[in-house]
């Protein structure tokens, strides 16, 4: 049940991220990891579809320290797809709690 629960969730995890500022891939990975477990295999395939449905876009930052690294930025349409995931998000995570405090008739 957990790995459906990140599968579903990720993309609304990574649009919130991205709304608090730009990112640049493994730093995402390093925030999403801090709270659940995932591997970079698993955010850069959703980036990419994030990106080919044009919710993020991304820019290249030369870096003094390495190699250019790729930041995502969310942009206006990923901001409205984000705010709509956050509130079915709440709203299902209420009607769960509900019941599992044993509010079964309450809606």
């Amino acid at each position: 049940m957990q790995s459906q629960l990140k599968r579903g969730t990720l993309e609304m995890c990574v649009l919130t991220i991205l709304c608090r500022g730009d990112r640049y891939g493994y730093e995402l990975v390093n925030i999403i990891s801090d709270a659940m477990h995932i591997t970079e295999g698993t955010i850069y395939p959703l980036m990419k579809r994030l990106k080919d449905s044009g919710s993020i876009d991304s820019y290249i930052v030369e870096s003094q320290e390495g190699p250019p690294r790729k930041y995502y930025r969310i942009t206006d349409s990923g901001k409205v797809i984000q705010k709509e995931q956050e509130t079915e998000w709440r709203g299902f995570t209420e009607a769960v709690n509900r019941l599992l405090n044993g509010e079964e008739n309450v809606q």
